[in-house]
């Protein structure tokens, strides 16, 4: 069985679109290939793969294709939503593919949940799962952050192993390391922030920057959990430079550019038009391609 706590750097995939809106899925073949060659983890129907816009049948074959590919590194599903039946009922429909190894819970969205209602929801899906989850704090998309006392009440259940943590904000990351305890996982969430959060038991990063940088990202979290990680302001910079339109506009233009994938097309309601300039992210993928050449692994 595969040991998640191995797992330092999951790659939040993104969706490949081609010109007339379907899923790309000879270029997801490749990205799965390009992360799976550097060792990392695959994040499938997270917010970066645009889960929400794509419709449950797309969904289904997005998953039944990556399993298909039979990869050498851990698949983890994203798993969200408001509505508590239907969410279960996803995660037990998920249940039954072998060839996924985590969940990805995020908080629900929109309602904004208290403590009680956020500790309920958690429990639920924590319940009918038959793998172990990751709990995603990511208040910038929900409206909500995860409680730390929603923390304190789930850090024993058994299929509860990590969170990844995305607040943006240092002080969080230690608030909910010190109320996960020592069997948790703590992730960040955010590319750029990990040497912040390295002080506080950071044991990895959920990216979005390997998409486009799937050996060098690896590499830039081995260096930060070992404490030899030079240039820290050209990863802060070039990692926030992925962020300048909303996720993941940047980086799939990015990698259009590259020929990565065909086109950089998202779906409604986000448009790929809203990024205007490429200037900044081709002068980081610069930079990266420079870092990764004068760097040791």
């Amino acid at each position: 069985m595969t040991n998640l706590q191995e797992i330092t750097l999951w790659t939040a995939l993104i969706t490949p679109l081609l010109d007339t809106g379907a899923v790309d899925f000879e270029s997801l073949t490749k990205l799965v290939r390009a992360q799976e060659a550097a060792g990392n983890g695959l994040l499938v129907l997270g917010s970066t793969g645009e889960s929400l816009n794509l419709d449950e049948s797309e969904k289904t074959e997005i998953l039944k294709h990556v399993l298909s590919l039979n990869p050498k590194t851990p698949v983890m599903l994203g798993i969200g939503g408001i509505h508590l039946k239907s969410t279960i009922e996803s995660i037990k429909a998920a249940n039954k593919f072998s060839g996924v190894h985590a969940y990805l819970l995020v908080t629900p969205l929109y309602a904004k949940p208290g403590r009680v209602g956020q500790t309920e929801w958690f429990k639920a899906l924590l319940n009918a799962s038959e793998k172990p989850c990751m709990l995603y704090n990511v208040p910038g998309r929900t409206g909500v952050a995860m409680h730390v006392e929603t923390v304190r009440d789930l850090k024993d259940h058994p299929n509860f192993f990590a969170i990844k943590e995305a607040s943006g904000k240092p002080e969080d990351f230690k608030r909910y390391s010190e109320a996960a305890g020592e069997r948790i996982m703590m992730m960040s969430g955010d590319d750029a922030l990990c040497p912040a959060f390295k002080p506080y038991k950071l044991r990895g990063l959920v990216s979005v920057a390997s998409n486009v940088w799937p050996a060098e990202t690896a590499r830039y979290i081995r260096h930060t959990l070992n404490d030899t990680l030079k240039h820290e302001d050209l990863w802060r910079d070039s990692s926030n430079a992925l962020f300048s339109a909303s996720n993941p506009i940047p980086v799939k233009a990015l990698m259009a550019t590259k020929g990565l994938i065909k086109t950089p097309l998202t779906r409604s309601p986000l448009d790929a038009r809203d990024m205007k300039d490429l200037d900044l992210l081709q002068a980081s993928d610069r930079n990266i391609a420079e870092w990764f050449q004068v760097t040791k692994n």
